[in-house]
């Protein structure tokens, strides 16, 4: 598998709960930012690690179980927000990360991200959102289509990547070249990964964001939104909504920006993240 890396971004390993967890990283002391990935990989927070390694923090961008380099496999049981929060809280232990720790969510890694913060899986000092789902917004049609026992089983290899191209293309909107769709589908062409994202897809819920939000209007943790205005699936209206419901939420918006913003504005979004998990 080959994989576009930025200078000083390396991916290692650890071991958790026995299978092999990929991350992408740059190695230093410093305070640790948890990064966490959607329907995509860790791929979507490559163009700000070096940036946010450079503010003096430690980034770790991991792929959850089953997806991106990361070994195992999910299960509709193993790929719902509550069971990836607590993966997430033994990847964490895994590193050794104790104390206050940034979280930042992308996609249905923002779900995630949420659930770690309001059952206090991690002692979550900050919360960024990236273009995250929210409320009710989710699942996205793309992935609702392989919801259900009819759409995995109908599903051939062709046919997931197929709709993760079209995916992807949308996603990343003005920044997508053949070269990054290419990085971007690379994990997809492993049948393991292709039936984990379909274990994901098939788990999606959005009761799983609805029921955080009273312990949300409750939560005093400092929280960023960052939106790209453009995002086809998530739309800028429910980070407007959250923003006006959630206390001590600030939303920046990202003109020109689609469902990935980082690859359309990685200095703007990193200086955001750094503002806030520095401050």
């Amino acid at each position: 598998m080959s994989e576009t890396t930025e200078p000083g971004v390396s991916r290692t390993t650890v071991q958790v709960d026995g299978e092999t967890a990929s991350y992408l990283t740059v190695e230093q002391d410093g305070p640790a930012v948890l990064l966490l990935h959607g329907t995509y990989w860790s791929r979507v927070w490559l163009p700000v690690l070096g940036r946010l390694a450079e503010a003096g923090l430690r980034p770790l961008a991991v792929d959850l179980p089953g997806l991106g380099r990361s070994g195992g496999e999910l299960t509709l049981e193993t790929a719902t927000v509550p069971a990836l929060a607590d993966w997430v809280a033994r990847f964490a232990s895994a590193l050794k990360i104790s104390g206050p720790v940034g979280v930042a969510g992308h996609d249905i890694g923002g779900a995630v991200a949420q659930h770690l913060l309001v059952h206090d899986r991690l002692e979550v000092s900050r919360l960024a959102l990236v273009n995250s789902v929210t409320y009710d917004s989710w699942p996205a049609p793309h992935v609702a289509r392989f919801r259900g026992p009819g759409g995995v089983a109908g599903a051939t290899a062709d046919d997931v990547l197929a709709a993760r191209r079209q995916a992807v293309t949308a996603a990343l909107g003005g920044a997508a070249t053949e070269q990054r769709i290419a990085d971007y589908l690379d994990p997809w062409t492993d049948s393991r990964v292709r039936r984990s994202w379909m274990a994901m897809a098939g788990a999606a819920d959005s009761r799983y964001t609805l029921e955080l939000v009273p312990a949300l209007r409750r939560s005093t943790t400092p929280k960023l939104l960052i939106w790209g205005e453009d995002d086809p699936f998530e739309t800028v209206e429910y980070a407007e909504r959250f923003t006006s419901e959630i206390p001590r939420t600030t939303l920046i918006r990202i003109p020109d920006a689609g469902h990935i913003p980082t690859e359309n504005a990685p200095g703007r979004i990193a200086r955001a993240l750094v503002g806030s998990f520095t401050a």
